[in-house]
């Protein structure tokens, strides 16, 4: 029998089969040692592939890579389901908190629909005593209102613990009027609070007309568009960066609520959740600039991240 058909014999014996090593060598007249180094060239060449299929499975050679390529602390990688691609990165996001330690005394979070599906995956009790902070402005300008102080209070309430609640728009429309809030004693103290929190939770939209600021309210599909049109790819807790993580408008900017992306890039632990092609060139730009320390994301976006030279 030659080498190829007897590393498929090997294989099918012991994953068809069940057999143990010792087994296969005596029905195979071969060493325990060989059948060990079959089995291991099965998988080296592809003639065996293993697939963990569970929707909370995980691809942990691809971590290890995005970890390594990007000089992060830590991946949550995800196979491809394109029937329930959010729900899975978040479903990743609320186990890499559960697993947090030590747990943060202090959670800062953003909000938007990544982030609001992970707080509804997040366990009663996933942890104890954590408060939580909302990171940047988002009583929202329509109907649509209470999503960012629900998702916080969500994630607080499932840990015992309190939740700080931003109250201000994401972005106002004259600059004295976002210093004056942000001025005000009860404001002034929640973002001390947010910008002292030791792990950072969070999100990035696309600069599209998905964009969550067009659904809310505080910019028209149009101002996005001409967002785009002078580079921005996205923004990161309301801001709109360049594929470089530079502001692309600093008027807006200037009117922008909420903690800054430099205190986001010095922060110890900050956990970015995004999913799906849309978001590809955002989740490429908070990457490579400094923004996160761990990533939480599907398999396409993390090769499309590893294939970008």
């Amino acid at each position: 029998m030659d080498e190829d058909l007897l590393t498929v014999r090997v294989a099918e014996l012991y994953y068809d089969e069940a057999k143990t090593q010792d087994e296969i060598g005596a029905l195979l007249k071969i060493s325990r040692w060989k059948v060990g180094r079959l089995l291991t060239q099965a998988r080296e060449t592809g003639v065996v592939r293993i697939e963990i299929v569970h929707p909370r499975a995980r691809r942990l050679g691809l971590e290890r890579e995005v970890v390594e390529r990007f000089g992060l602390s830590d991946a949550a990688i995800v196979p491809v389901d394109e029937d329930a691609e959010l729900e899975r990165v978040a479903q990743a996001a609320a186990d890499h908190l559960t697993a947090l330690r030590p747990v943060p005394r202090t959670l800062g979070v953003s909000w938007g629909r990544t982030l609001t599906a992970v707080a509804d995956a997040l366990p009663e009790g996933w942890a104890n005593g954590v408060s939580v902070v909302q990171l940047n402005g988002g009583v929202s300008l329509n109907r649509r209102s209470g999503g960012a102080a629900s998702l916080a209070m969500t994630i607080a309430q499932r840990a015992g613990g309190q939740a700080a609640l931003l109250p201000s728009p994401a972005i106002l429309e004259r600059v004295e009027t976002k210093q004056a809030i942000e001025a005000d004693r009860t404001v002034a103290g929640i973002l001390e609070q947010a910008t002292e929190a030791q792990t950072y939770l969070y999100s990035a939209g696309p600069a599209d007309a998905s964009s969550a600021h067009v659904e809310n309210g505080y910019l028209t599909a149009a101002d996005v568009e001409e967002l785009a049109r002078r580079g921005a790819v996205g923004d990161v807790l309301g801001r709109y960066i360049d594929a470089d993580g530079n502001v692309v408008d600093a008027q807006l900017d200037a009117r922008t609520v909420g903690v800054d992306l430099d205190r986001l890039r010095a922060a110890e632990r900050a956990i970015f959740v995004t999913a799906g092609s849309a978001k590809h060139d955002i989740a490429r730009t908070v990457v490579t600039s400094g923004l996160c320390t761990v990533l939480v994301t599907d398999e396409t976006t993390a090769r499309a991240l590893l294939e970008e030279r």
